[in-house]
């Protein structure tokens, strides 16, 4: 599959809810950098950032854009709540090797009724 049809399948796969069956999505040792947070190395821990993200909010993930270039798919998207981001997604074997995404982690904690971090 493309880079671009691992996306599509990936955001399928997002809306579920399902961290067993998005980190299946990477490689071993991929990394995914939400740009809000600290980079998370490892398949295990991307699955255990999902587990924990699913369980703290319903998420949508709304396809506006996606791109390809080479093992690159890049994704811009905006969920009901009319939140707006971006990713960017590496693929080698058909695995996500690096992902970086782009959103207003305020925003998202308001709108979810999440606490607002101090520091």
């Amino acid at each position: 599959m493309s880079p671009k049809e691992i996306v599509l399948k990936w955001v399928e796969v997002f809306n579920k809810g399902d961290a067993e069956l998005i980190s299946e999505f990477y490689a071993e040792d991929a990394i995914n950098h939400q740009v809000a947070n600290e980079p998370i190395e490892g398949k295990t821990a991307i699955k255990e950032m999902f587990a924990s993200e699913f369980a703290q909010a319903e998420m949508t993930c709304i396809i506006e854009n996606l791109f390809e270039d080479g093992d690159w798919a890049i994704l811009e998207w905006k969920d009901p709540l009319g939140l707006r981001g971006c990713g960017f997604f590496q693929i080698k074997n058909e695995k996500i090797i690096f992902q970086r995404g782009y959103w207003d982690k305020l925003s998202f904690l308001k709108m979810h009724g999440l606490p607002v971090s101090k520091d």
